[in-house]
């Protein structure tokens, strides 16, 4: 008896070794160069496809969650839709495959923003009620957008994956968006429900201020509205009241400086008149 347990072990030992190995072979041997930003990524294979239809599936989850959409044609969801489908339409954002859709979610309590893979991007009530330039809304959603171009939900969604082994790290590689069936599997609803509470790392969150900048500035507005933002959020917080913005993105002080960089590196002679506040 004891023979066969020693087997039984050393044979399940092999079995988890060649599943880590697959997992990390799958992870680190399938990179894809981004197109906007020329990185060379590992995202397990998952697809531009894949993630447009994994935020669709979650964007539901996301809206309950704050209170619902607003009227996209209300007074305040057409500034959202007007400047998000500007910076899209006037930036290196347009030449990638995803479908953005602009949400004000009606929660005027939260003061939040955050996208999801594919181009779900999203807005409360609650942040929008403290700007107060169309730049300003643009910093925002410019940031968003920087999240959805830079793939930085496939990557986090694939670090999850590769940290659970083989089957997970090849569920999203293997998820068909148009097969009915392979939406109800567990292993897809467990990773849409990672896409709902998906936090970004801080190097993330820096790039998605650089890009912000870089498709602000392509689409006509004044990056320096990203900084205002930040002195809004910061003025907020001084209120003593704490925005959940904290909970999901670095604290704005930290960004200010590198915000200031890469508007001195997308202007480095000084940034012109002319470009919307």
């Amino acid at each position: 008896m004891g023979n066969r347990n020693v087997q039984r072990g050393g044979i399940s030992l092999f079995i988890a070794v060649i599943m880590a190995i697959f997992a990390l072979v799958r992870y680190y041997g399938s990179s894809q160069v981004n197109q906007v930003t020329g990185q060379k990524q590992h995202v397990a294979g998952v697809t531009a496809q894949q993630e447009i239809a994994l935020g669709l599936q979650a964007a539901p989850s996301m809206e309950q969650q704050y209170g619902g959409d607003i009227d996209p044609n209300s007074k305040h969801g057409q500034i959202v839709q007007r400047v998000g489908k500007k910076l899209v339409a006037g930036s290196d954002a347009s030449k990638t495959p995803y479908q953005f859709q602009f949400h004000l979610l009606a929660d005027d309590k939260t003061i939040n923003a955050f996208a999801l893979p594919g181009g779900q991007v999203f807005m409360t009530d609650g942040l929008l009620h403290h700007l107060t330039t169309e730049g300003e809304v643009a910093g925002v959603l410019g940031h968003e957008i920087g999240h959805v171009v830079a793939r930085h939900g496939a990557q986090q969604i694939a670090k999850q994956q590769l940290t659970q082994g083989l089957s997970g790290a090849a569920v999203l590689a293997t998820y068909d968006p148009n097969n009915p069936a392979s939406q109800r599997d567990s292993a897809v609803i467990a990773a849409v429900g990672q896409l709902v509470t998906l936090k970004y790392g801080r190097n993330d969150e820096l790039q998605a201020d650089s890009l912000g900048v870089r498709f602000m500035s392509q689409a006509g507005y004044d990056p320096r509205s990203m900084i205002k933002v930040m002195e809004v959020l910061k003025s907020v917080s001084g209120s003593g009241r704490t925005p959940e913005f904290f909970s999901t993105h670095p604290n704005p002080e930290n960004r200010i400086p590198k915000i200031e960089a890469a508007i001195k590196e997308q202007y480095p002679g000084g940034v012109p008149g002319g470009l919307t506040p």
